[in-house]
């Protein structure tokens, strides 16, 4: 099977556009809000913006560094790749245009009205002058390029007007201006001007006859042109919007008398003169302009290219204001208490007698920063031990962990300053934490923390009892309103001495610990998984009940993905419930006719780890911080717990089986990547709002 690589899987990169043409569909569903359609287009932006930053730039090094790359991309040379994920781009860039423009003429029934420079009203000009004259204009970088020995450096994702004035036959005789005139041609000026980071991107203007008025800040700039540029005698201007997109990979150097601190955030800052993987502009803007920048900057036709539309970072519609509208929102939902553990009296006696499990955000967040909190102060708590992968900008995690340290418990974290876009924030909090008096270990060289665990030690009866909690996703107040994710909370004296050994292998990393409960990477948890899909194999050919259910982000594993093609030919039936990237082709006949792939892509972000092995009628059930890639199976410290209450057991298999069940917001993941939903006669089941009223059920059981 391996002779014929192209038939048996998809390419990673097209496989991830493929979950991006799931978020723009979300942006063009009628059913989906209007200013929600906007923030589906902004995180659909966001996406395409990291794409290139990673993936990208990574196929294009290979390409560049003159290798083939067929082995890495399974059936492809890295320039083909190249040239097949712009083509895709162009044509999903275009699509988001005109879904942005159908939402605005819908708004527009909603007397919202998203203006630009040229519908300006008299009544409104005096607005936009002063909020440009006092906000704007302070913030507002302008390169006057025809007077420069040296293009400027273009920032990162930094959204720039590309201006050209076309000078009146007038030219001064003397001083600097003339100086500039005479270095134009044909007396014209190029300048760029840099969209304000900092500022609002969406200005409200005042609301009349029960209208509503929002104009883009680029063309609140447009717009007061004459006002910026005051000093030139032009007569015509243009303005047209460009954008570079740089490698974001991280370089490290070998200067040994720095800490790793200090390295990460040398690294942070060097990735602003990373080298550009994609050029973006205007696709209605002057020629002479774009030929002027394009030699200017030294990008030619061998860079991805990609016309686009008047806006660019585009990531900003998610934070489109929201204009008091609520019948164009979600309606947030109240996050529910877990059945039979309140947050009031004390967190760890509750959890003494029993697990409980915690399903963000159905379930409130609460419950991790009360468990933190109450050890925090608890006397009889000695030590927490955490790992720490993305915290949210204000961190009750981390004021907990401080306040542990403050009252003299032993407090080890484990952060990860490696944490892609997240580094910047986790160096400030490293170093908070370290002023405080917390314990900090920055994991193993050439391996990534993933793991999401936690370990208190509670001294009860003369004795250590260890308490924790193990989950598939961050420790984040502000991401557990938007992502799904599982955490156990658990005094498995199994569980948590193993989770202890994992701290001590970030210490002592030479020696490779046993594992009885734990599926650990990189050591074990791939030859675990293979054992675990083995079993069903085997029990499939005895006629025993078989069958596996995985709940991931991505599934691009080439040597799982084969594994789980021998378990169909056995005859295990495979559902797969994949948000992002899958490499896996399911219902081929004679590979996969037993694999069914879904995706849900809604309100929420499915970020859980769901492994159920059917297991002969005994399921084995696991939560994971890990998916079926390689980075997380060899190339990561990863946790996989399994799951012992037969309670919890059951409402994961539950909670999974609503999603598989979903037949509004599921896509079908199949060859021919068209990501159809899934529509049939049964009862309508939007997972997420049926997941929600699973839990509100069971409060009142």
């Amino acid at each position: 099977m391996t002779e014929n690589p192209t038939n048996q899987y998809i390419n990673r990169e097209l496989s991830w556009l493929q979950f991006n043409a799931r978020v723009l569909q979300e942006a063009a569903d009628d059913q989906v809000p209007l200013l929600e359609r906007l923030r589906f287009i902004g995180i659909f932006s966001n996406n395409l913006d990291e794409f290139f930053k990673v993936r990208y730039a990574t196929i294009k090094r290979i390409d560049l560094a003159g290798k083939d790359g067929r082995n890495v991309l399974k059936g492809t040379t890295a320039s083909q790749l190249l040239e097949k994920i712009t083509k895709i781009v162009i044509k999903q860039q275009a699509q988001s245009l005109k879904t942005i423009d159908t939402i605005s003429r819908k708004l527009k029934e909603h007397n919202i009205f998203i203006i630009d420079e040229n519908e300006v009203t008299p009544d409104q000009d005096a607005f936009i002058r002063n909020y440009f004259i006092t906000k704007v204009s302070p913030a507002l970088v302008t390169y006057i390029l025809n007077d420069l020995e040296k293009f400027p450096h273009l920032k990162d994702s930094v959204a720039y007007l590309a201006v050209r004035l076309v000078l009146k036959d007038k030219i001064p005789k003397e001083g600097r201006i003339s100086k500039i005139l005479q270095q134009t041609t044909k007396e014209r000026i190029y300048a760029l001007i840099e969209i304000p980071k900092n500022t609002e991107r969406f200005v409200v203007l005042p609301e009349k006859d029960g209208k509503q008025y929002i104009i883009i800040l680029d063309d609140l700039i447009r717009y007061c042109m004459h006002i910026n540029f005051s000093i030139f005698d032009y007569a015509s201007a243009s303005a047209h919007m460009i954008k570079i997109t740089r490698d974001a990979q991280l370089d490290f150097d070998n200067d040994l008398s720095k800490s790793f601190i200090q390295k990460i955030s040398s690294s942070v800052k060097s990735r602003r003169d990373g080298e550009p993987v994609r050029f973006v502009y205007d696709k209605t803007i002057d020629k002479d302009t774009l030929d002027f920048l394009m030699e200017k900057m030294g990008v030619d036709n061998t860079d991805s290219i990609i016309p686009g539309g008047r806006y660019h970072n585009r990531r900003d519609y998610m934070n489109f204001p929201d204009l008091s509208k609520e019948n164009l929102i979600y309606q947030p939902i109240q996050p529910l208490p877990i059945a039979g553990l309140s947050l009031q009296g004390s967190l760890l006696d509750k959890i003494a007698k029993k697990d409980f499990l915690q399903y963000t955000p159905y379930h409130t967040f609460s419950y991790t920063v009360k468990f933190l909190r109450e050890s925090a102060i608890d006397p009889k708590v000695k030590s927490i031990k955490i790992t720490i992968y993305r915290l949210a900008n204000i961190s009750h995690i981390a004021s907990s962990l401080i306040n542990a340290a403050k009252n003299g418990k032993d407090v080890i974290v484990q952060i990860e300053l490696q944490a892609r876009f997240d580094e910047a924030a986790n160096i400030r909090y490293a170093e908070q934490m370290q002023r405080e008096g917390v314990k900090l270990i920055f994991g193993v060289t050439g391996l990534k923390v993933h793991c999401k665990a936690c370990v208190i030690e509670r001294e009860e009866k003369g004795k250590l009892k260890r308490y924790g909690f193990l989950s598939t996703g961050n420790f984040n107040e502000s991401t557990a309103k938007i992502y799904t994710d599982y955490t156990l909370f658990t005094t498995h004296e199994g569980i948590l001495k193993e989770t202890n050994r994992v701290f001590k292998f970030f210490e002592i990393n030479y020696k490779v610990n046993r594992y009885k409960h734990l599926l650990v990477s990189p050591h074990y948890t791939r030859s675990s998984l293979v054992k675990l899909i083995d079993k069903e194999i085997e029990n499939s050919k005895e006629g025993k009940p078989a069958g596996i259910k995985l709940k991931l982000n991505s599934l691009s594993d080439y040597d799982m993905i084969d594994k789980l093609y021998e378990a169909s030919r056995a005859g295990v039936k495979i559902d797969l419930i994949i948000r992002g990237i899958c490499c896996l082709i399911p219902g081929i006949p004679g590979m996969s006719d037993n694999i069914r792939a879904i995706s849900v892509i809604d309100k929420f972000l499915e970020h859980p780890r769901l492994f159920i092995f059917e297991n002969g009628g005994a399921s084995k059930v696991y939560i994971s911080s890990a998916d079926w890639m390689r980075r997380n199976l060899d190339r990561r410290v990863e946790i996989s717990c399994p799951i012992y209450d037969e309670d919890i057991k059951q409402e994961l298999i539950e909670t999974f089986d609503i999603s598989w069940n979903d037949n509004v917001k599921a896509r079908r993941l199949s060859q021919d990547q068209d990501n159809a939903y899934i529509r049939n006669d049964q009862e309508k089941v939007r997972s997420q709002i049926e997941t929600y009223d699973y839990y509100l059920q069971k409060l009142g059981d």
